[in-house]
């Protein structure tokens, strides 16, 4: 995958190396998360909650705004930007206006967020509180050790599935999401989680056209994409995890949806082919 030459935007909020910077949303906002932590990534509650507890009263530290400079930051940078530049033309074909997320946040071991505190286990999420990315970078090598998906187009992946829930939360998919439901194999979560691979794979089909052409995607990356989107089904985690494949609790879809739904979005390019709320068939 060829990224370097790309245009980078600044929108990333480089937390990393600061320890716990205060907590944002603390109260009610640690309670959302908790919830979140727990129906999404099945991290008890408790465990969310303590942490926000210890991260209590600590001071609020100057955050470096678009000034990341190692390659690792410069990467999400240029996939966020790549994002922005592929929704914008597709948001004005519809008459409307595409917002980016107000930041990624790149951070350590735990983070404020609008939703609550943020914790490394968590994984990379997207909080519509605040309208804000967060990824811990030490999940890349989660992603290749635990998950074994490799290259960097399983980062990208990664990054812009995140944006398409930023995407879901301008198109109010989010409040759907919601009203149906957090766990099942039918539920809002995994048709939220779906769609936002389908999303991932709109960006893929585009990315080339933005940034000059800067971004070039070759087949190989597309096969490291389909590899992260298998090794993080909830099947296939709970398998490995637990030994046994439980449907009821799936919240992110089976590594066949989660393939079937990036290969849709990448396929087809347009975003009206990824309406998994109105699917017969996930």
């Amino acid at each position: 995958m060829e990224w370097r030459g790309a245009r980078r935007s600044g929108n990333i909020e480089d937390r990393r190396g600061m320890g716990g910077v205060g907590i944002a949303g603390g109260g009610i906002g640690a309670v959302v998360l908790a919830a979140i932590g727990y129906f999404v990534f099945g991290i008890d509650p408790q465990t969310t909650l303590q942490a926000t507890q210890q991260l209590q009263g600590q001071t609020q530290q100057q955050v470096a705004e678009g000034q990341t400079k190692d390659e690792n930051g410069q990467f999400v940078d240029a996939i966020e930007t790549s994002n922005t530049d592929v929704w914008g033309p597709i948001f004005a074909r519809q008459g409307a206006r595409y917002t980016p997320p107000e930041a990624v946040v790149l951070y350590d071991n735990a983070v404020p967020t609008g939703c609550g505190t943020g914790q490394s286990a968590m994984g990379p999420f997207y909080c519509p509180a605040d309208r804000k990315v967060y990824l811990d970078l030490t999940f890349w090598n989660d992603l290749e050790a635990k998950f074994g998906a490799r290259g960097e187009f399983a980062r990208a992946y990664v990054i812009s599935h995140e944006v398409g829930h930023h995407v879901q939360t301008l198109l109010g998919a989010s409040d759907a999401a919601r009203r149906m439901g957090a766990r099942g194999a039918e539920s809002g979560s995994v048709r939220l989680e779906l769609q936002a691979d389908c999303y991932a794979g709109v960006w893929a089909a585009h990315a080339g056209e933005t940034s000059n052409g800067q971004i070039v995607i070759n087949s190989a990356d597309i096969e490291d994409g389909l590899g992260a989107a298998a090794a993080v089904g909830d099947d296939t985690i709970q398998s490995r995890s637990q030994g046994q494949v439980v449907p009821d609790s799936f919240t992110h879809g089976t590594s066949a949806q989660r393939v079937r739904w990036f290969t849709r979005g990448y396929e087809r390019g347009d975003p009206a082919v990824c309406d998994t709320f109105g699917a017969s068939r996930l």
